[in-house]
């Protein structure tokens, strides 16, 4: 009977609670750590610097290992043309319908141009395939038409092959900050 009323008080202290608590706060803690490392891999530029007004064109590395994403969606636009410069090296997928364009040949339409609905671009490198007349490069161009709002938007990003990891998963475009805010991200310095 003493036994049974003393693991009763154990389990009832004051002590024994703030015990289990921090014990089960630190397994949250980290499991959330965790997930943020996980999630640290994504790569983030407002929409005025992804449509190079900085002076600086943007990059997106692709690579063997993994697929890399550029994703419109925090931005809330919506893709409505596509044209990549090289499709010997990456192949480009979406999670809509998407009006595409590869190579020379501009009039040479792919996907529905006028229903165009996707808000995310997936790269990924593959083996080089020969296509006569495109060049040997390392990188090539990747040029997007979006809209939002009944206004359009021209992105322009410089796609890099690369044998490693990218270090990042996603590359999201976000909208500009306001206006007022003293951190202008797309303000170009003298040159």
């Amino acid at each position: 009977m003493k036994q049974v009323k003393l693991s009763e008080k154990i389990f009832s202290s004051s002590y024994f609670s703030s015990l289990a608590s921090s014990i089960i706060s630190v397994g949250i803690l980290l499991l959330a750590g965790r997930a943020l490392a996980q999630n640290a891999v994504l790569r983030s530029i407002f929409s005025c610097q992804a449509q190079g007004l900085s002076g600086i064109v943007p990059t997106v590395k692709v690579s063997y290992k993994q697929g890399t994403n550029l994703s419109f969606l925090p931005a809330g636009e919506t893709i409505k043309k596509v044209w990549l410069n090289d499709p010997s090296q990456v192949t480009i997928d979406f999670d809509g319908p998407v009006c595409m364009q590869f190579g020379q040949d501009r009039n040479v339409n792919s996907g529905d141009c006028k229903n165009s609905a996707a808000n995310v671009i997936q790269l990924r490198r593959i083996p080089k395939l020969k296509i006569p007349g495109l060049p040997n490069t390392d990188k090539t161009l990747l040029t997007v038409i979006t809209e939002a709002q009944g206004k359009s938007k021209l992105y322009t990003f410089e796609v890099i092959y690369t044998n490693s990891d990218p270090g990042y998963h996603t590359l999201a475009v976000y909208a500009d900050p306001p206006s007022g805010n003293t951190e202008a991200p797309c303000v170009r310095g003298a040159s």
